[in-house]
């Protein structure tokens, strides 16, 4: 039978009501839809992960997906968190892309490093209050500044590392937007904010003095989770991390074979380029190595969406020094909980000694640092002619 006449079952999913996470039950659910889909699954139940290790990440487990993971480096880092030389973890299915990164850390690297700096931190949950009258929901947005502190003490008691640091507000029609900023320690946090926004509307729902609310949301859209927002480009989602380098010109040549001048005069004009096309970010494939390193190291990989924004600035001094920088305003990263406790994204992680509490803001650092390299050393392939020969030799399936 072939794949466009499977079987129509009907049958949900096998499931155990008492232990779901075990090697039997996901061994029937692989013979359940092996039958259904007249496939066989000869890959997917090669792995080393006990099934009970994954709770809590996945439902109805059957099996793991093999991304090949390459080592790029070394990354040589001035950071306030991440200090040194670093071989950094990619997994991607794209040929030519490690060697690509590991072009720019040696570029970077014989510049002296790339100074990298976490600049600001904050999580949201953004929820809507909906009232009568614009006036009163402008009058709620002063009773909400007044209890802030008790506000903050009703969000705080439901979490042990999350603080609510402010509460912006955005007003249109009747409608008053309450965006809660925290920090949340080492996890990405997008549930913890939930759970804390969620106990204080509860508060305010409760003792708001005066008449007029009708409801609210939870989420108003303004947090903008796993997509892309200009806001969050301006006040920051996740982290808010800056990562530097000035190059001489003498070492541009001899890495990437371009010159300083060719490079910062590409760069004028591509940027033309991303600002007519509306793109999120104005540098060159910081994407690329946030999907690499997200799989790799156990991170969301949908918040990609939002961490995808960038901003790119360059200057050539009159000595032929070129100083670049890549800011990233959202960048969303955990290194506890999530994802990161499970066994092959763990040992990614702990090989760049990222692993668990007090290590959210180095790895941080290291991605920063790696999507800089990635973008200069792709500007210097389109510069040099080799961007299309290089796919040819390392990215096809021989």
């Amino acid at each position: 039978m072939s794949n466009d006449t499977k079987k129509s079952t009907g049958r949900p999913v096998p499931r155990d009501k008492e232990n779901n996470y075990t090697e039997a039950t996901a061994k029937t659910r692989r013979e359940f839809v092996e039958d259904v889909s007249n496939t066989r699954l000869n890959h997917l139940a090669h792995y080393s992960v006990d099934p009970a290790e994954t709770a809590g990440n996945i439902e109805n487990f059957i099996g793991v997906a093999q991304v090949p993971i390459g080592l790029a480096g070394p990354l040589l880092i001035d950071g306030e968190h991440a200090q040194g030389e670093f071989y950094v973890p990619l997994a991607t299915t794209e040929g030519s892309l490690v060697a690509s990164y590991n072009r720019g850390m040696r570029l970077l690297r014989e510049s002296g490093g790339v100074k990298v700096s976490v600049v600001d931190d904050a999580m949201q949950r953004a929820p809507v209050f909906i009232f009568e009258d614009a006036r009163q929901a402008r009058d709620f947005g002063v009773w909400i500044d007044e209890n802030f502190p008790t506000i903050k003490t009703e969000a705080e008691n439901t979490t042990r590392s999350g603080s609510l640091r402010n509460i912006e507000q955005y007003a249109a029609a009747r409608m008053r937007y309450l965006r809660f900023n925290y920090t949340t320690g080492d996890a990405a946090g997008q549930n913890m904010v939930g759970k804390a926004t969620s106990a204080a509307c509860e508060w305010i729902a409760l003792n708001y003095p005066h008449p007029g609310m009708q409801r609210y949301l939870l989420s108003g859209a303004m947090d903008t989770d796993k997509k892309h927002s200009q806001l969050n480009t301006l006040h920051t989602r996740g982290k808010r991390v800056i990562a530097e380098v000035t190059i001489a010109d003498s070492v541009m040549q001899s890495v990437l074979g371009i010159s300083t001048e060719m490079i910062y005069k590409m760069r004028q004009v591509t940027h033309v380029g991303s600002f007519m096309a509306g793109s999120n970010n104005n540098g060159v494939h910081s994407p690329n190595a946030l999907a690499a390193m997200f799989i790799a190291c156990g991170q969301d990989v949908a918040n990609i969406a939002e961490s995808s924004a960038a901003i790119s600035y360059f200057d050539l001094d009159a000595e032929g020094n070129y100083y670049v920088s890549i800011t990233i305003p959202s960048l969303i990263v955990a290194t506890y909980g999530g994802g990161t406790g499970l066994p092959t994204q763990k040992e990614c992680l702990e090989l760049l000694g990222c692993y668990g509490t007090g290590k959210v803001n180095k790895f941080a650092e290291i991605v920063a640092a790696t999507v800089l390299a990635g973008d200069l050393s792709l500007s210097g392939a389109m510069l040099a002619g080799d961007w299309v020969s290089s796919h040819d030799k390392l990215g096809r399936n021989r």
